[in-house]
């Protein structure tokens, strides 16, 4: 994931500022120090829960926009939501478990 940060080099080269924000993915090669164990395994599932958990009101409520507004432009804007907040809530929840488990 850590790779797609340098997509975010188009957005200096092409003055594209939408490309800025791949940025970001850069903080996931921080998860590379870290040992594969067991405990890891399991907090990166419990992570990739509540990730999708948090990605079905998004399409649930876009649907419904969709169906009252009949305008399918709404999908578009609804799946970079999703996007921005499973990648948010996988990393935030991965870091909050990590944390637990020094805790101990």
């Amino acid at each position: 994931m850590g790779f797609f940060g340098f997509l975010g080099l188009l957005g200096i080269f092409t003055s594209n500022l939408g490309f800025l924000g791949f940025f970001g993915f850069f903080s996931f090669f921080s998860f590379g120090k870290v040992l594969n164990d067991e405990r890891l395994e399991h907090n990166v599932n419990r992570s990739g829960r509540n990730a999708f958990i948090v990605s079905l009101p998004v399409f649930v409520i876009s649907t419904v926009i969709v169906a009252l507004l009949k305008d399918i432009s709404v999908y578009v804007y609804a799946f970079v939501v999703t996007i921005v907040l499973q990648l948010g809530t996988f990393s935030f929840s991965l870091r909050l478990y990590e944390r637990g488990k020094k805790a101990q």
